[in-house]
């Protein structure tokens, strides 16, 4: 076993064969750094400034990647420092800062601001404030904006207030020359508004609590917006069911009210994530050959349907399968310890290779009463699971037994990670796990297996703008 520490909060070990290996965690809130090299500095001498000796364009952009306050902050430092800070890029979240202070940033700030977030209360509550700050010269070149939400998203609020949102400024609409990132929330986007609107550089869009007709959103998708690539639905009111034509567009996420989604014609489509579990929705995919990455799809979603074609899946039980669906790499599901439906989905989905599980109950079934059921799949299908990753693992006899049939019948098996409650994490679960699972009747000599207690990515609750462009969304990042 090798014991690799991720981070104060998260422990992980990794199980190779028989052999051992711990190594010690630093106490959390405490780093290691290496000694300084000899003649680094003496007594009472910092360690030497390696990083102001960098070219300009280099500290532009290191200015640009710190946070608002510490970018701020460089002010403070040589006149070097002030003198780049006033003319590099300027990243400018308003997050956790006093509500005068991102004013008096722009103005202080003589270089352009290509990234601003404001809270979208702003625009409701302060929309004399927000003009002021989005017409500031220094704003001209602006590449990135963000309205965030100040609260999490809840149904009662938005619908409370549904009828309160106002349009945005007509003063964002001025960034359509330059903008390549826009996250908009809590407002209404009105047909009028959305039919003039342009942005021909705008490659990520986020759509948050706001009001918009299916008329509009498809005229930005189609035509407002020819360049997008990422497209995010957060609650969206007034859609009923969205059909999507695009040659460019690659990633979709879906948190929303609306019940119908159709892939028509999606050529570069590479990412169809759900951002809520139990989402009622009916999707069909007619065309879209590059979509490598599904989910999370639940075993809850009682109403929901996917469709591949003539193939269609509910519940997570393949209903009818007539047309395999050979593109599909990556599955993220939530639903029980039952093999039946892995088979299954495993038959739909020839090529997948990561399967992502968060655990809802457990199943009784044995493994050799599976690998019985299974044998005709086992001599006609070859399993080409490389990555199995399962959240809420408790190593119960059920679980093993699942786990077990990939351990022993999955030739290709790179990798199998359980992720484990906290209180399971000691040495005697180990102990345990690694004699019932039987490693070492692995197939696939070189998988290897991990068990920690850090989870991976939940996009179910967390997606933003920047998960939909990732190659593996669900990879764990902690």
């Amino acid at each position: 076993m090798e014991m690799e520490p991720a981070g104060p909060s998260a422990k992980r070990m990794r199980l190779m064969g028989r052999d051992i290996h711990e190594s010690q965690l630093a106490p959390a809130g405490r780093a290691r750094h290496p000694p300084p090299p000899p003649g680094a500095g003496g007594e009472g001498e910092g360690p030497p400034d390696r990083i102001s000796d960098l070219p300009d364009a280099i500290l532009g952009e290191i200015i640009f990647l710190l946070p608002t306050k510490e970018a701020a902050r460089t002010q403070a430092l040589a006149s070097r420092w002030r003198h780049l800070w006033r003319a590099a890029p300027l990243n400018l979240d308003c997050r956790g800062l006093p509500t005068n202070l991102p004013g008096a940033i722009i103005s202080a700030h003589g270089g352009p601001v290509h990234r601003l977030c404001l809270p979208s209360l702003l625009l409701q509550c302060r929309a004399d404030v927000a003009v002021t700050w989005l017409q500031s010269p220094t704003l001209d070149k602006l590449q990135e904006l963000e309205f965030y939400l100040a609260l999490p998203i809840t149904y009662r609020f938005s619908f409370s207030r549904l009828q309160l949102l106002q349009p945005p400024p007509p003063s964002i609409f001025r960034f359509s020359s330059t903008l390549q990132a826009a996250t908009i929330s809590q407002c209404h986007l009105p047909d009028n508004t959305v039919e003039t609107l342009q942005f021909p550089l705008l490659k990520k869009l986020a759509l948050v609590e706001v009001k918009i007709s299916e008329g509009s959103l498809h005229t930005i998708i189609t035509s407002g917006c020819p360049a997008l690539e990422c497209l995010l639905l957060r609650t969206s009111f007034g859609i009923h069911g969205l059909r999507i034509n695009s040659p460019i567009l690659k990633s979709i996420g879906v948190h929303s009210c609306f019940v119908e989604l159709i892939i028509q014609d999606a050529p570069s489509l590479e990412r169809l994530l759900y951002l809520r579990m139990d989402m009622r929705m009916q999707v069909s995919v007619i065309s879209a050959p590059r979509l490598a990455t599904l989910g999370y799809i639940s075993q809850d979603s009682r109403d929901s349907k996917v469709m591949f074609g003539s193939t269609v899946i509910q519940t997570l039980r393949v209903v009818s399968l007539t047309t395999l669906v050979r593109n599909v790499k990556i599955l993220a599901v939530h639903m029980s310890f039952d093999l039946d439906m892995v088979i299954d989905l495993m038959k739909c989905f020839v090529c997948l290779e990561k399967l992502y599980m968060k655990i809802q109950t457990d199943s009784p079934a044995g493994t050799n009463f599976w690998r019985h059921k299974h044998r005709n799949f086992l001599t006609s299908h070859e399993i080409r699971l490389k990555t199995i990753v399962l959240g809420y693992y408790r190593g119960i006899q059920a679980q093993v037994n699942f786990v077990t049939f990939f351990i022993l019948n999955a030739r290709l098996l790179e990798s199998i990670r359980l992720e484990v409650d906290s209180r399971d994490y000691n040495d005697r679960f180990f102990a345990e796990q690694c004699r019932m699972l039987q490693m070492e009747k692995r197939v696939s000599r070189g998988a290897q297996l991990c068990v920690t207690t850090g989870y991976h990515h939940d996009v179910s609750s967390t997606a933003g703008l920047n998960d939909l462009d990732l190659v593996d969304p669900f990879a764990c990042r902690c």
